[in-house]
Order: C-alpha cells, then sequence, then structure tokens
C-alpha cells in the first residue's frame, strides 16, 4: 500500500466519542416502545460508551395497579440487552424518584419519548442550579400501534394492544 494510499485512510477514520447516556422508566410491561428508546441510547453512547438505565423502584411502581417486581422488570430488559448484544455497557438500578442519579451524575445525555420531555427538561434545570453542565436531551418519537396511537405500556395493561402495538380483539 502507497504511503498516499495510508494517508488517505487514516484522514477517512471517524473517531467515536465515549458517551455516558441515561434514561429510566417502569418498563413494564417491556414493549416496542421502550426497545427503540433503549436502541436509541446504545447507538447514541457509541461502541465504547455506557448507559445507565433507572428502573422505578417498587415502592415508586405502587402507585400504578398491575406492575410486575423490580427484579422481573429488570431481567426483562436484560433478556433484550443480552439479544441485542449490549449487556455488557448496560447499568441497571433502581431509581427512587424520577431523578435517579441524573442530577449529580457524569452524563452526557439523555434519552426521552416525548411523553417524558419535560423531565428532562426539569432535570437539566436543576443540573444548572447545581453548576453541572446539561444533558443532551434526545427525544425518540412515539412507536405506533395498529391503530396509529403511542404503544404504552397502560394501554397494554388495559389488554387494548400487546407489546408489539397489535390490536386485540375483544369477544
Amino acid at each position: 500500500m502507497s504511503l498516499n494510499r495510508v494517508n488517505s485512510f487514516k484522514d477517512s477514520l471517524v473517531m467515536v466519542s465515549f458517551m455516558n447516556i441515561c434514561l429510566g422508566g417502569t418498563f413494564y410491561p417491556l414493549h416496542n416502545g421502550h426497545k427503540l428508546l433503549l436502541r436509541k441510547a446504545f447507538q447514541v453512547a457509541g461502541p465504547t460508551g455506557s448507559v445507565f438505565i433507572g428502573v422505578t423502584s417498587a415502592s415508586m411502581a405502587k402507585k400504578k395497579k398491575g406492575i410486575a417486581s423490580f427484579e422481573s422488570r429488570k431481567q426483562s430488559i436484560e433478556r433484550f440487552l443480552v439479544e441485542e448484544n449490549v449487556i455488557s455497557r448496560a447499568i441497571i438500578q433502581s431509581i427512587s424518584d424520577k431523578f435517579g442519579p441524573t442530577l449529580k451524575g457524569d452524563f452526557d445525555a439523555i434519552v426521552v419519548s416525548p411523553e417524558t420531555r419535560p423531565t428532562a427538561k426539569e432535570i437539566n434545570t436543576k443540573r444548572k442550579d447545581l453548576g453541572k453542565k446539561p444533558l443532551q436531551i434526545i427525544v425518540i418519537p412515539f412507536v405506533l400501534s395498529e391503530d396509529g396511537k403511542p404503544i404504552s405500556s397502560s394501554r397494554i395493561r388495559r389488554k387494548e394492544i400487546n407489546e408489539n402495538g397489535t390490536i386485540l380483539k375483544h369477544e
């Protein structure tokens, strides 16, 4: 290989940045919207970055009816991350409020849905008050079900749709 070709190759290499990404939720049942959120977080983190996944604690989840245990929800996320081959870059922990470690943690970005964007903005306001740099807010679109409405855990728990957004027939 000529020296010119080597230099050309070196110039075309893209430097991948290491990013610490965070996201959080109840994650029950784990559905296509959650999966898109998780995939986006790992995509943004890059191949050497890490993703903190805050899963609502049992006490926080009690406010909603029919929620599985923290351990069960964590295991569901872990199974998905194993399938995606990204489990080694994940940190999954219980959070006891909507902020988790985002106010003081060393994160670069937060991945949210349109529904949770206001919380991300609130996090940045509080981080600024604490003298921390704001998080880049990455908003993924809602994943829509067959009826054109967003897939949501509450709709799944009401048995309107399944985790993939398929409308369930009621007889």
